[in-house]
């Protein structure tokens, strides 16, 4: 897999931190045929009271993604290995039966049957489609969204855009701002 590591909000990873990032990635390269048409990018954030790493691996049609905060970025990076490893299990079955008939990515993905079976149906228990609910898209600012967001309690919003007649989606961010995504359609 091509690993690049980069750094965010003027801070620059060290050597130390490179090579640990891509020792630890390199892991990865077990759940992917085809490693060598795979790159993952690991984004380094530096503030006052923790790190943060963001690791991104995108597919042809899967995009493979885990953001951890911690005191140091060598935990950091730990957790997130570990969390897109947790992804890469509780999604495998998924892969397969969904997205394998697509062209070519059934190919990304290896057949590494040493996963524990009781594993992952546990950890598919909660990974069911329940509920669909149709939403009337009401015209209105982006500003409008935001409070009928925050009076209906939720952390995400979906309207017509007025200033442009497009359907966005609003929602709320870790970092309690708010976000905007925009249809292309």
């Amino acid at each position: 897999m091509k690993i690049i590591v980069k750094g965010k909000n003027k801070y620059e990873p060290t050597n130390e931190i490179r090579d640990y990032a891509e020792r630890k990635l390199a892991k990865m390269d077990v759940y992917f045929k085809r490693p060598e048409e795979i790159s993952g990018t690991v984004l380094c954030k530096q503030y006052d009271a923790y790190n943060e790493v963001e690791i991104t691996i995108p597919t042809k049609n899967l995009i493979l993604r885990a953001e951890v905060k911690s005191e140091t970025f060598n935990s950091a990076i730990d957790l997130a290995i570990d969390k897109l490893e947790s992804q890469m299990r509780k999604h495998k079955s998924k892969i397969y039966s969904s997205l394998k008939r697509r062209e070519g990515v059934g190919g990304y993905y290896a057949a590494n049957d040493d996963f524990d079976l009781e594993q992952m149906k546990t950890e598919l228990i909660a990974t069911n489609l329940v509920k669909s609910k149709k939403v009337d898209l009401k015209p209105m600012t982006p500003d409008d969204a935001v409070a009928q967001m925050e009076m209906l309690g939720h952390s995400f919003y979906i309207f017509q855009n007025v200033e442009n007649n497009k359907v966005c989606v609003v929602y709320l961010r870790e970092d309690h701002d708010y976000g905007i995504i925009e249809t292309s359609l």
